[in-house]
């Protein structure tokens, strides 16, 4: 637990660091603080900051910048962030106009680029595990290919092994079966449905609808969504990065390869509100250097994807937080209307 004064101090260094982006020293620190202090005094609760692991000193100077652990008691105790207009600007709230949801998504990663001055990045709205249609076709012994159809028409093929060889008339009677009492529903819902009539089914239906219920979740899990990504050139000016060609070069590999930039979205659109993940406290966030402000937004009412800007640790948290929250209401009342 720290106290006040050593708390006020870790502030004073956190705002200082992310304004100037040098290291901070006990002198610059007293006058920043407002606290009337001597510089030993500083220089002991700086040492104190030190040892708990909040602040380090980089070799090059007698100053001290937060770590990834100093960072986050900062974002998560001293924070203070104004409170949101009711209203976007409306230059802002124009970009987002609900004409077609892919380029609601594309400006509205863009919208995040251009006020962060880092990354912006959106994941296109996830569609619903819902099935129009089923069927199954034999293929051979014990191979059988199941098509899913969605309500929008994209249709979905899994081959499943199953234990029974089934004749392609059990296969009808099973399709038959299932479209006359499922259709309709979500894949999760058919699961949570088949629980309590499971008893009551013939085992060879019960056994088809089990392995198409898994076949669906496979396959929607296999069609990853789409995320849209903005601004990557941004981090060429961040003094943070561009003194660094490795650091550079990892994250452009996220932004390529995406399936890790995914997990930490899909992290995101489990949370409530924004959420700030900081680079070096987690596995979440794969690189030291980097934190990710996000927020999920919804479609009448229901969750659908994530927004958020990668940047730099040292980056101006208050605003990214407006950032990335004025835009996740845009996007959830722009996709909202019909």
């Amino acid at each position: 637990m720290l106290d006040d004064r050593a708390k006020t101090l870790l502030k004073a260094l956190v705002e200082r660091y992310i304004a100037e982006g040098q290291p901070v020293g006990s002198r610059t620190l007293s006058k920043a603080s407002g606290l009337d202090l001597s510089p030993a005094t500083i220089r002991n609760v700086m040492a104190d900051l030190e040892e708990l692991g909040l602040i380090a000193s980089p070799h090059t100077s007698a100053g001290r910048v937060p770590t990834a652990r100093g960072y986050r008691l900062f974002v998560d105790t001293m924070l203070t962030v104004r409170p949101l207009e009711v209203e976007a600007p409306p230059e802002v709230a124009g970009q987002l106009q609900p004409d077609q949801p892919k380029k609601v998504i594309a400006n509205a990663a863009q919208l995040l680029s251009n006020l962060s001055q880092f990354v912006g990045v959106v994941t296109a709205p996830r569609k619903p595990s819902v099935f129009r249609h089923i069927e199954f076709l034999r293929l051979s012994d014990r191979r059988v290919l199941v098509i899913l159809v969605a309500p929008d028409g994209d249709v979905q093929n899994r081959v499943i092994f199953t234990q029974h060889d089934y004749s392609q008339s059990e296969l009808v009677e099973a399709t038959n079966y299932l479209n006359g009492h499922y259709a309709g529903l979500t894949i999760e819902e058919v699961r949570e449905r088949l629980k309590g009539e499971i008893d009551a089914l013939r085992g060879e239906i019960a056994a088809l609808m089990q392995a198409a219920v898994q076949a669906g979740s496979e396959a929607i899990a296999e069609s990853t969504d789409d995320v849209v990504i903005s601004g990557e050139r941004n981090l060429l000016q961040v003094q943070d990065f561009s003194s660094d060609l490795g650091s550079l070069r990892k994250l452009f590999d996220l932004f390529e390869q995406k399936t890790q930039l995914m997990r930490l979205l899909d992290v995101s659109s489990r949370a409530e509100g924004v959420r700030i993940y900081i680079g070096g406290e987690s596995q979440v966030v794969p690189y030291e250097e980097l934190s990710v402000v996000s927020a999920p937004y919804e479609v009448d009412g229901q969750v659908v994807g994530t927004l958020g800007v990668i940047g730099p640790t040292r980056m101006a948290y208050d605003r990214m937080i407006q950032i990335v929250d004025i835009t996740a209401r845009l996007v959830s009342n722009a996709l909202s209307q019909k």
